[in-house]
């Protein structure tokens, strides 16, 4: 049985002393799911519980909803005392969404240095290499030795966390390179800096977008890297943490915003802001229903004369929308990854239409076949074959062009993209299939 579990046990059973002793040895990202998974009466009554030097930690694992609700319960002195001692990144992420007020009393109470090294983090967007990064970092000169590196290490009070490597400076700050912890350890002591330092980390510009720094941890398999600013000034440096953050946050985003929803949605929040917010996505959807229907009712006349028509309908709207969504998610994908340029543009379009056509004409044949054995109506085979054909090559470019739009807008592909697809898919099918109706059966 899990630690989790354990803790649940114990309280339903009243056991509070060992309820108390269980929560306090799990790790705060354990404490952050236990905290989101209850209802919001519980979960006062566990936050009262948990150790107050661990708050702070906690604060930053838990959702953005869950974190306001929390707050809100603390006063100032309380969050003071919470966020003393934690890493400036994650000091970053939880003053960032701090009310003003709260946020500027947070940062008074903070050391002069601190209070700096705060700002600068702030200043820059929470998706880019400067809002990931931690200005907490170990440096030296490539002309030291690694006795002399040493002797600086053991003097330190203490070492920033998940520390793997110190970066190599010159007297204006300018980065040259890493030196590998690992290498400080097994080298001759009199061997200098410069001839072990590695030169193949390559430092992070400090506006990369956060996606683009998750491929560069990706693809280089990096543990830390540095920041650098436009003169190639060191500023700090991204932990693999930080980048698997991102990852989750991103997870996350795709999942709930294929339904429209914030990822930061508390599961337990009041039924009246879950439905206000949900109900913007409904009203969307009913839009484009109408609109949909609109079109069908253009064809009244020709559904009135061809029953059979009206069965059929809805496989052609069902097929584009199955067919542009496969499209739209690779593309969705592509641009968050940085995959998409001008050079490769065209090429994935003809890939794109060469494949609406392939299946288009492949599943027009299987549909217009079933529909022959059904109907015993060749025409009807016909009409609902040749409208497959054209819904499943509009869904393709469909696919392909609408994130590339949206993009260009500022619009988030993910949350918007599948209603505008919807849409397409829905009045392009009605108006091949039915249209194809009244040109061919009337």
């Amino acid at each position: 049985m899990s630690s989790l579990h354990k803790l649940k046990n114990r309280l339903i059973d009243g056991k509070i002393v060992a309820s108390r002793n269980l929560l306090n040895n799990l790790h705060p990202s354990e404490l952050a799911r236990l905290i989101e998974s209850l209802p919001l009466n519980e979960r006062a009554l566990i936050w009262e519980m948990i150790d107050k030097n661990i708050e702070g930690e906690v604060l930053v694992e838990v959702s953005d909803e869950v974190r306001d609700g929390l707050i809100e319960k603390m006063d100032t002195n309380e969050l003071i005392s919470a966020i003393d001692g934690m890493a400036l990144d994650d000091l970053a992420d939880l003053v960032a969404d701090l009310p003003e007020t709260l946020m500027q009393e947070v940062i008074k109470s903070m050391g002069h240095q601190d209070r700096e090294r705060l700002e600068k983090v702030l200043a820059y967007n929470e998706d880019s290499a400067g809002g990931l990064m931690n200005t907490d970092i170990l440096t030296v000169r490539p002309d030291v030795t690694v006795e002399v590196t040493l002797r600086y290490l053991r003097n330190q009070k203490a070492i920033p966390r998940d520390t793997d490597s110190i970066f190599v400076v010159n007297r204006k700050n300018e980065y040259r390179g890493t030196l590998l912890l690992s290498r400080i350890l097994t080298e001759d002591p009199q061997t200098q800096v410069s001839e072990i330092m590695s030169k193949k980390i390559f430092p992070i510009s400090v506006d990369t977008p956060s996606e683009n720094v998750v491929w560069e941890f990706e693809n280089r398999d990096l543990v830390s890297a540095p920041v650098i600013d436009n003169q190639n000034k060191l500023l700090g440096r991204i932990t693999v943490d930080d980048v698997v953050d991102v990852i989750r946050d991103e997870a996350e985003h795709s999942l709930m915003s294929a339904a429209g929803l914030d990822e930061e949605e508390d599961m337990f929040s009041p039924a009246t802001k879950s439905a206000k917010r949900r109900a913007l996505w409904l009203g969307v959807n009913l839009i484009t229903a109408l609109i949909a229907a609109s079109v069908v009712d253009i064809f009244e006349t020709t559904l009135d004369k061809i029953v059979l028509l009206a069965i059929l309908m809805p496989i052609v709207p069902s097929m584009g929308g199955v067919a542009g969504t496969q499209s739209l998610t690779i593309m969705t994908r592509a641009l968050a990854l940085g995959h998409i340029d001008k050079s490769n543009l065209s090429g994935i379009l003809k890939k794109e239409i060469l494949v609406g056509i392939i299946n288009g004409i492949l599943w027009a044949v299987v549909v217009g076949g079933l529909t022959y054995l059904w109907f015993k109506n060749a025409l009807i085979g016909t009409v609902i074959a040749g409208a497959m054909t054209i819904n499943l090559i509009v869904a393709a470019l469909a696919g392909f062009l609408i994130p590339l739009t949206l993009k260009r807008f500022n619009i988030d592909p993910a949350l918007a993209g599948g209603v505008v697809l919807t849409t397409i898919t829905d009045v392009i099918g009605y108006m091949a299939f039915l249209g194809l109706g009244a040109i061919f059966l009337l």
